[in-house]
């Protein structure tokens, strides 16, 4: 297995940079500065789950019961993504998502 700069396996490292969501992202988008694949990784998980917090706060602002709703929902979608990431990533599988992984992909230099 190839290890990183922080002596992580590959694999952990990317699966790391889905744990927290954006925060975890953008943490190794900090600690892993040159290593492309975890780059990858940390930018999809930032723009994902980034996107999802807006979601999520946008959806407060709506009236009782639909914010609940909603929120459920986005909630519901976000907690699958974030394990299908997790899996994906542990058997060093590149899974890139529409659009947030092609934009991860390109900021990522790869």
């Amino acid at each position: 297995m190839v290890k990183t700069s922080t002596g992580l396996e590959e694999n952990i490292a990317a699966v790391l940079c889905y744990v927290l969501g954006w925060i975890s992202g953008v943490i190794f988008l900090l600690i892993e500065p040159d290593n492309k694949s975890i780059r990858f990784h940390a930018l999809q998980s930032i723009i994902v789950f980034g996107i999802f917090t807006i979601v999520t706060i946008i959806f407060w602002l709506l009236p009782y019961p639909v914010d609940r709703i909603l929120n459920g929902l986005t909630g519901a979608v976000m907690f699958i993504l974030w394990v299908v990431l997790m899996i994906k990533a542990y058997q060093d599988e590149k899974y890139k998502l529409p659009l947030a992984g092609e934009l991860a992909e390109k900021w990522a230099g790869e």
